[in-house]
């Protein structure tokens, strides 16, 4: 016995559309998601002026939709096209894309006819960003990997036959024009004298705990900020690896704090603790129970271990910036002392968050043979990346025991 659903009636006993509905204030509204797959809602104090809007709104999607198939749209229609169909997009990646997007793309090379693109014409786009704007190796990848999947949607739904941004990429990156740079990690010494001047340093000491764990982890600065006192297991001495906080622009233009998963499965992981590690979560835990702790509440979560001036989440810019100082500090004294003791300066170089994840990995490479473990502990979901991490170690490891035998044989 088949059942009848029921029509939803306004107050006038009008049936009322799929999307429609009726306030209690007798105002009538319509609700339906736009192309780029945002929600939208219409207001009207009467139902023919609503389904007038509607109208409108259909007319609108149809001649956008004309305007695709016509081959006639612009890179920044198909681009908003295809962000329209990645649904599984997580908010804080697609409010990325969307940035990056406009930043860079919209108001110029946006603007062009997609039918009109040629190979040439994205590879010129390129060089003009990297030799005209100073642009990143970083930046100009970033670009691509928005473009790329663009000109592909196209090709696949018939508006253009070919994809024009194949093959730019690798051919770019062999030319005189690519440097992408090398991360290098700090050496031991390096290592040893940045911790040992913020640990001895009344101005900078509080950061110890907070690069202890990152030197100590390899975590990336994401996790280590998201990490809460729930992620520890002092008795496995394991941390739990789970979810990040990142900081990023929104798309109301504001920055904000946001909880997000990892993108891949190795970024779920547990990392081992180890003593100097847990020494440092025991210190921290101290300290904050005279200064107060961490009472932010970002999506949900709370009791995050690391808490700035304030008793909020730590900013990654300003712990750069604390880093900046720290080394920039040490190595003003640094040069002083080596002279009067009359010795070469242990200088530290430039170095970010992320160079002390490098440099994790890259002691981990130095004494773990086993480079799979070191890519689970690390959270790469690509073993290439730990592969060039150990690649570094290993020549860095030959030339210091190269050095050793000259100094130990005297044969030459």
């Amino acid at each position: 016995m088949s059942t009848k659903l029921k029509s939803r009636k306004d107050n006038k006993g009008r049936v009322l559309r799929p999307g429609e509905s009726q306030r209690k204030d007798k105002r009538y509204i319509y609700q339906y998601t736009d192309p780029n797959g945002i929600r939208r809602v219409i207001y009207a104090v009467d139902l023919l002026d609503l389904r007038e809007k509607e109208k409108k709104i259909v007319r609108d999607q149809l001649d956008g939709l004309d305007t695709y198939v016509s081959g006639k749209a612009t890179l920044n229609t198909v681009f908003d096209r295809y962000m329209a169909t990645k649904y599984d997009l997580k908010p804080q990646t697609r409010v990325s894309y969307k940035y990056m997007y406009d930043h860079f793309v919209r108001d110029n090379f946006g603007k062009r006819y997609i039918g009109d693109i040629k190979y040439s014409d994205v590879k010129l786009y390129y060089y003009h960003l990297i030799n005209e704007k100073g642009f990143k190796p970083v930046t100009i990848d970033n670009i691509h990997t928005l473009l790329h999947p663009t000109f592909r949607m196209a090709v696949r739904d018939g508006i253009i036959r070919v994809n024009p941004s194949e093959g730019v990429m690798a051919e770019i990156k062999r030319s005189n024009s690519w440097d992408r740079g090398t991360r290098h990690a700090l050496t031991r010494e390096q290592q040893k004298a940045f911790m040992e001047y913020t640990a001895n340093s009344p101005l900078y000491n509080h950061w110890l705990p907070l690069f202890t764990v990152l030197f100590g982890t390899g975590c990336r600065i994401g996790e280590v900020i998201g990490l809460r006192w729930d992620d520890l297991d002092y008795e496995k001495r394991q941390i739990s690896i789970n979810h990040a906080v990142i900081y990023r622009i929104m798309e109301n233009g504001k920055a904000e704090f946001h909880v997000s998963t990892p993108k891949t499965k190795a970024g779920k992981r547990t990392v081992p603790m180890m003593d100097a590690v847990y020494q440092a979560f025991r210190d921290e835990y101290e300290a904050q129970k005279e200064r107060g702790f961490n009472i932010e509440v970002c999506d949900g979560m709370s009791g995050f271990i690391f808490a700035n001036r304030n008793g909020g989440l730590h900013n990654p810019s300003t712990i750069n910036r604390a880093i900046r100082r720290i080394y920039e500090s040490h190595n003003a004294e640094e040069i002083v002392k080596a002279k009067k003791e009359k010795r070469a300066p242990i200088l530290i170089p430039h170095f970010s968050c992320h160079h002390m994840r490098h440099t994790f990995c890259t002691r981990l490479c130095e004494v773990e043979e086993n480079i799979k473990v070191a890519q689970d502990i690390m959270g790469h979901a690509d073993i290439g990346t730990t592969l060039n991490i150990y690649a570094e170690a290993n020549d860095e490891a030959k030339l210091q025991a190269v050095n050793s035998m000259q100094k130990k044989f005297d044969i030459f």
